[in-house]
């Protein structure tokens, strides 16, 4: 097994929800910690309040996930006399980091509002609003035969995906030539003299975004000095990913008996709807969390209801004069399944390369508000 950092966790969560994909305003990433720290057990929550990262201390934790970033403006003291200083004094002081993933992973394939559509049943979903749409290049490196595992393990950890496949490339048998000059210390062959190897040409395919840290994981795994390699920006363009999610239910059914099945779904004591309490509903638009941003994107793509969480009265009235029903099944009640996705796909990650740390999930989070 492998001994885990705090710096490999966020390379697992880098992959999983790409800090590029987060809104200009968010604050993505490690939010306090050493990078260099070992980890052994890792804690998931939606909010850093004071009832987690007390939890996160006891039960032995050395890292924090959450959704909500754990600092979002920018700090001008940290002060135990404030509440959120004091949240900061305790984790820096009892050694647990912090890393929050949040518009990215709302964003990211396979992320929050994917999730959330999944859990009520809405299929066939795309972005409700993309912003952030994929461009590949296409790395070629040429390895000596019997070192190709070593390089592609190390590529497949920042690339090679296709759809719903993983661990995708090419390889080809040929012949390398090269002759060291002074000063070169050569994996193979001698200074002076020409070699000819055989190699071979492995392809992947890398999102603009992982192109860095592809090509430094490939020279950091790869056995020559100088290692051949090509780079190809590609017109292919990869899916689009954004905002929220549209998509249908598989028949339709009134708004009423849609809002009653979400509030089962998603285990909820109450939810509120604007619009007849009859009308059809099969297009359905959703953003978990806040999304009222996003209604208009809604309306224009044809949504019968959109489902969000902190609808505000006057937003209520607008979507009444679209003629666009809502759903405010709330903040919390669209977000908080978050928790066990996030341990799943992490948990995951960490088998598959073997490191040597458990991953748990805060179970003691509440809605805040209390309904009568």
């Amino acid at each position: 097994m492998n001994t885990l950092k705090v710096s490999d966790l966020l390379g697992i969560i880098n992959k999983i929800a790409p800090p590029f994909l987060a809104e200009t305003w968010d604050n993505v990433g490690l939010m306090v910690g050493n990078p260099a720290a070992p980890v052994s057990r890792i804690m998931v929550a939606l909010d850093g309040g004071a009832d987690v990262i007390a939890a996160a201390i006891s039960d032995g934790c050395q890292l924090l996930l959450t959704h909500h970033p754990f600092i979002f403006q920018p700090l001008k003291k940290i002060s135990a006399a404030d509440p959120s200083g004091q949240l900061i004094i305790d984790a820096i002081k009892n050694d647990l980091a912090v890393i929050s993933l949040h518009t990215n992973y709302d964003i990211a394939t396979g992320g929050m509002n994917d999730q959330l559509a999944m859990a009520l049943g809405v299929g066939n979903c795309r972005p409700l609003k993309v912003t952030a749409p994929a461009e590949f290049v296409k790395l070629a490196v040429f390895v000596p035969e019997g070192h190709e595992e070593q390089v592609l393990e190390a590529l497949f950890r920042s690339c090679g995906e296709i759809g719903n496949y993983r661990d995708c490339s090419f390889q080809a048998a040929g012949s390398g030539t090269f002759r060291p000059l002074p000063g070169a210390v050569p994996y193979i062959g001698e200074v002076g003299r020409r070699e000819v190897v055989a190699e071979k040409r492995i392809e992947v395919l890398v999102r603009k975004e992982s192109l860095a840290a592809a090509v430094a994981a490939m020279l950091k795994a790869h056995p020559y000095e100088e290692p051949a390699f090509d780079l190809y920006p590609l017109l292919n363009r990869g899916e689009e990913r954004g905002l929220g999610r549209i998509g249908e239910l598989p028949a339709s059914v009134t708004l009423d008996a849609f809002a009653a099945e979400v509030k089962r779904r998603l285990g909820l004591t109450n939810v509120r709807f604007v619009g007849a309490a009859d009308r059809p509903v099969k297009r359905v638009a959703l953003c978990g969390g806040s999304g009222m941003s996003l209604m208009r994107d809604a309306y224009r793509q044809g949504a019968d209801v959109f489902v969000t969480g902190d609808v505000k009265y006057h937003e209520a009235r607008d979507a009444e004069a679209l003629g666009l029903a809502l759903l405010d099944a709330g903040h919390f009640g669209t977000e908080i399944l978050m928790v066990e996705q996030v341990v799943g796909r992490v948990g995951e990650e960490l088998a598959l390369r073997r490191y040597d740390a458990e991953i748990i999930a805060f179970r003691g989070e509440r809605e805040p508000f209390v309904f009568r």
